[in-house]
């Protein structure tokens, strides 16, 4: 089974005349649409998210600049 088309048929619809118009004064047929979303949007990120992320990168940093600088002190 196939689903009808959301335009009507302009040789079906009353009110158009030969060209496709509508006569002064008449409302044009409304085709069908779509509204809304498909999908609920995802709620954005609180503000401390960014802030534990920077912080344990400056952790990660901080660990990594440590162990460089403990094994170019043993190496000496």
């Amino acid at each position: 089974m196939t689903a009808t088309p959301p335009d009507p048929d302009p040789k079906n619809t009353p009110g158009l005349e030969p060209g496709g118009g509508v006569r002064p004064g008449d409302t044009p047929p409304e085709s069908g649409q779509t509204s809304g979303l498909s999908h609920r949007e995802p709620s954005p990120p609180k503000a401390a998210t960014g802030r534990v992320v920077i912080a344990l990168i400056l952790v990660a940093a901080a660990l990594v600049a440590a162990m460089l600088l403990t094994q170019a002190f043993l190496l000496r």
